[in-house]
């Protein structure tokens, strides 16, 4: 039985993190330092791990990092305070908030996330990143995870022309966005969530399936069809899959991959896929912001 073809975030790696460091370099010899910025209130276990991951591959891509860290109980005011100060900080260019916000503030997360400007908002935060991505328009940014699997996509060659995607899930972080850009390369989009009517038999239509929906094993061989592209965007716990210290318990994503890569023609691994392409996307979008600061 043929395999299907892995699309390796490692790979597309390479090539985007070579172009991220000419950039930063070439920013550099003007006098110019791409900075990040992160923001994070309280020490979520998961946004400490990103942390640490977005750090090291700034460090490694030659851009620098600010920490503002803000107390899980933190004011509204003073959140809001830190973002004018960095709004107004012509020497940070880029701006990672945390969400979730903590309990207390998520009724004021989409004040808070709007204070920001967009300019700086590197992981499609604000209302005009998404505007952005609905018109075609150098407004802010996409969120990393969308615009990762854009990167994938065009690195392996897959031309989205004419072709019919599908994307599973609409949250505004990966679905819709994901949709939009796929619609920016010409593809025929279907976006199906938790109201569709039989999802398989519309996945099974698709050319390009992105899998957004958030759930462990949800995406199965009834999905998918050979000749099929698949892109696994989430990250999902599996307390059953082998782990590599020979126990039990690892990240996965929707899809049943036993069952579901015989049969397509090519999927990205969770871990290894989208994944480990995103962070360096958010570092290339900082750079990208410092050099359209730069007019």
């Amino acid at each position: 039985m043929l395999m299907a073809k892995l699309l390796l975030g490692k790979e597309v790696n390479e090539k985007l993190n070579a172009r991220i460091i000419a950039s930063c370099e070439a920013l550099k010899e003007k006098g110019v330092q791409p900075t990040l910025a992160i923001v994070r209130c309280g020490e979520r276990p998961d946004d400490l791990s990103y942390e640490r991951g977005a750090t090291k591959r700034a460090e490694t891509l030659g851009v620098a990092v600010e920490k503002f860290v803000l107390p899980e109980d933190v004011t509204k005011e003073a959140l809001l305070q830190v973002i004018d100060d960095i709004n107004a900080n012509d020497k940070i260019h880029g701006v990672l908030l945390f969400r979730p916000l903590p309990g207390h503030l998520k009724a004021d997360q989409d004040e808070i996330c709007n204070r920001l400007d967009p300019r700086k908002d590197v992981d499609g935060m604000t209302d005009l990143s998404n505007a952005g991505i609905f018109m075609g328009k150098e407004l802010g940014f996409a969120p990393c995870t969308p615009a990762a699997c854009m990167e994938i996509l065009d690195h392996y060659g897959i031309d989205c022309t004419g072709k019919k995607a599908v994307v599973i899930g609409r949250s505004l972080v990966v679905g819709k966005p994901a949709a939009m850009m796929l619609m920016g390369k010409n593809a025929t989009v279907t976006v199906c969530h938790t109201r569709t009517k039989d999802v398989p038999a519309v996945a099974r239509e698709a050319d390009i399936l992105i899998s957004a929906a958030g759930v462990l094993r949800s995406l199965t061989k009834d999905y998918v069809r050979p000749g099929q592209i698949v892109i696994d965007v989430s990250i999902n716990w599996d307390a059953e899959k082998p782990n590599a210290k020979g126990g039990k318990g690892a990240i996965a994503g929707d899809a049943v991959f036993d069952e579901v890569e015989p049969i397509v023609d090519a999927i990205t691994p969770v871990p290894g896929g989208v994944g480990a392409v995103t962070t360096s996307v958010l570092i290339g979008h900082v750079v990208e912001a410092a050099r359209r600061a730069q007019g």
